[in-house]
């Protein structure tokens, strides 16, 4: 049970050993919206890493159990969404690592059980919007070196949504760690029912006490009426529909789960002799992977307190500002100048070329996305010249693979359109960065339940399912993508028309080529400017990540740091054979070709602590080549994963001149 209590209660407590409630007010920062709820966990019943279900419980596939499906309870909810954001990052199968390599029981034996305390706030800067913090304190935090280890969530997840990268890494070392959802989250406003998911993830009437609320969409009770009578069965989404950019945020909400962090740590867990945790004794290391590792590097750029003494990221969703003075260049390829594209740019070209493309690679597992219709599509609309389906294919591969997105990427982008990874970006981030409600339909796209492709009531038992397994950006729990423009009546994205829906992919990629003022204005926001403030940076990538590609991220992020006065000692390890999503490594053909990158993030964690506490020196920029596990996936072992060397091959160097950055094959 989860308590939330009078502040009076907890006046000058600390080392709490039964569950709490608020802090203090007059000691919390001044963002926290109301109460902080509290809650111990022994490590026996319930822990803080597999929310109990221990680590064969979260490698079993099927999800735990509620006892009403329609009525979880915010136990039930925690324990599931713990599982589901494991299965999601990581690939959960014994030959790909997990138990071995990675998994909660790995370096410390048993169920991989960690007792503890958990934090949970709302954070609110007084524009309406909410940001989920947690702050989880190991029992063996103070134990050695104090530290803190930050945790935002990877792409548009809640707040577990980093629990298995750098959250295990961080409560295995002893560290609190600083989670926040950045603004993104599953914040789902029925708008139909009118009803709303608490931080806790239980549904509520959307009238309820703000304090808790995850998200609310901004449309007062006419305006809504209105809105379910033209479009019934429609929800808002956090990260889409909020009326803002939560990205040009990021950053500054990565410093303030910090910030909370060390207020949590003074207040319930103070050193001995009532000694005060601060930056000054305490490690602090900002981290986490894709949108996490963009929000921790952004933090870093804005860290004008010193909260954060180094940063160790993994493939980062980083968008630098384009400098045209440098060129990237591969092995003995051309240099690339057309560099440093923002995600929204690389993502809506690929999703609008990547259906026909995946007609090219006929080899790729899970292309269930590929179509000719979009081929044809193309073809009518002037954007492929080439006549007939194959060559068509080929030719938007090329277009793809033009644009800087590495060849290394092709097998694997199939199976991420497959599972309308583009397309779920792209829509989402379009209403973000247009700051567009609910209520504008961009591009005219919606999100809702469906049955057989049609709008439908959202059920109760899939409502509340939501906080649990939603990724964040529909298609995700049942909830998917509609064209409201379909032929006939609103229906399912994919499947409303033969062409996939092409005039809402040429609205997306429209708003990157010819976006309007404000449009600009929110891609200027997050930008990135490669300066670092003196703080030792580690990023690790892999090569054929069809996500964020390097060349449009880390590749000139890094060379960006080189230019910038007190950059201080940045590192960037490039890995062969890693993609972006390791839980695809899990499946049948990609478990041959591809190595788990997360084993390369431990391992710059594992450096950047040996820097900051140890005073060890980075290992140089450098490829590492890794070994696929070949024809029949034989269990993955050290001969697969060469380490990021200390003294590395020089023909494994990665160098920058001032104008060439060099990256060996």
């Amino acid at each position: 049970m989860i308590s939330l209590l009078g502040s009076a209660l907890l006046a000058g407590c600390a080392g709490l050993d039964t569950p709490g409630g608020d802090v203090p007010g007059d000691d919390l920062p001044g963002f926290v919206r109301g109460g902080i709820l509290h809650e111990r966990y022994d490590g026996r019943t319930d822990d803080l890493l597999t929310g109990g279900l221990g680590s064969a419980g979260l490698a079993n596939p099927s999800p735990p159990t509620f006892a009403d499906p329609s009525h979880p309870t915010a136990a039930e909810l925690r324990t599931r969404a713990i599982h589901a954001n494991y299965r999601a990052l990581v690939d959960m199968t014994p030959g790909g690592g997990y138990g071995t390599l990675y998994g909660p029981a790995v370096g410390i034996g048993g169920l991989g059980m960690i007792a503890g305390h958990e934090y949970l706030a709302l954070a609110d800067h007084g524009d309406g919007s909410g940001v989920t913090i947690m702050v989880q304190v190991p029992d063996s935090f103070g134990i050695g070196q104090t530290c803190i280890v930050t945790a935002p969530s990877s792409g548009s997840r809640g707040v577990y949504g980093a629990i298995a990268t750098a959250g295990e890494w961080g409560l295995k070392r002893g560290c609190a760690v600083a989670y926040t959802d950045k603004g993104t989250g599953i914040g789902v406003h029925d708008l139909s029912a009118d009803t709303v998911g608490l931080v806790t993830g239980e549904r509520v009437p959307a009238g309820s006490s703000p304090d808790r609320v995850n998200f609310r969409a901004g449309l007062d009770g006419a305006a809504r009426t209105a809105f379910n009578a033209a479009f019934p069965n429609r929800l808002a989404w956090k990260h889409a529909h909020s009326g803002g950019n939560p990205e040009s945020r990021w950053g500054r909400d990565v410093l303030d789960s910090i910030e909370l962090a060390f207020a949590i740590l003074n207040i319930h867990h103070p050193g001995p002799n009532g000694r005060r945790h601060v930056p000054a004794n305490t490690v602090v290391i900002a981290s986490s992977v894709s949108n996490g590792g963009g929000a921790s590097l952004r933090a870093a750029e804005t860290d004008l307190s010193g909260l954060i003494d180094g940063v160790a990221v993994s493939e980062p969703n980083v968008n630098p500002i384009h400098d045209p003075s440098f060129a990237i260049r591969q092995g003995g390829q051309p240099p690339f100048r057309s560099h440093s594209r923002p995600l929204y740019d690389t993502i809506t070209l690929v999703n609008l070329y990547g259906p026909c493309a995946a007609l090219a690679v006929p080899d790729a597992p899970l292309d269930a996305g590929a179509s000719a219709g979009r081929c044809e599509g193309l073809f009518r609309n002037g954007l492929l010249k080439s006549s007939g389906v194959q060559a068509q294919a080929a030719e938007a591969l090329q277009v793809i693979n033009g644009y800087g997105i590495l060849p290394e990427q092709n097998f694997l982008q199939p199976a991420y359109g497959s599972f309308s990874v583009p397309q779920s970006i792209a829509v989402t981030y379009a209403n973000a960065y247009a700051k567009a409600g609910v209520e504008r339909n961009l591009c005219d796209y919606s999100f809702a339940y469906a049955e057989k492709g049609i709008p439908a009531p959202l059920p109760p038992a899939a409502a509340a399912d939501l906080f649990a397994t939603g990724n964040g950006i529909p298609p995700t729990g049942k909830v998917v993508l509609i064209n409201n423009n379909a032929p006939g009546g609103p229906r399912e994205d994919r499947s409303s028309t033969l062409d996939q829906n092409l005039p809402g992919a040429l609205c997306l990629r429209g708003l990157a080529t010819n976006p309007s003022e404000g449009f600009r204005a929110s891609l200027d926001e997050i930008r990135a400017t490669g300066g670092l403030r003196g703080k030792p940076v580690v990023i690790v990538n892999g090569r054929a990540d069809g996500i964020i590609p390097p060349n449009h991220a880390s590749r000139p992020y890094y060379a960006l740091t080189q230019k910038t006065p007190g950059a201080g000692n940045v590192r960037y390890y490039e890995v062969t054979n890693a993609g972006h999503l390791d839980a695809f490594n899990a499946f049948p053909g990609f478990d041959a070709r591809y190595v788990p990158l997360h084993h390369y993030f431990f391992q710059a964690l594992d450096l950047m602590w040996d820097h900051l506490v140890n005073g060890a020196s980075l290992p140089p920029s450098q490829v590492v080549r890794t070994v696929p596990r070949g024809p029949g996936a034989p269990a993955i072992g050290p001969a697969n994963l060469p380490p990021i060397r200390r003294e590395a091959a020089e023909d494994a160097l990665i160098r920058f001149d001032g104008t060439e950055l060099s990256i060996p094959e």
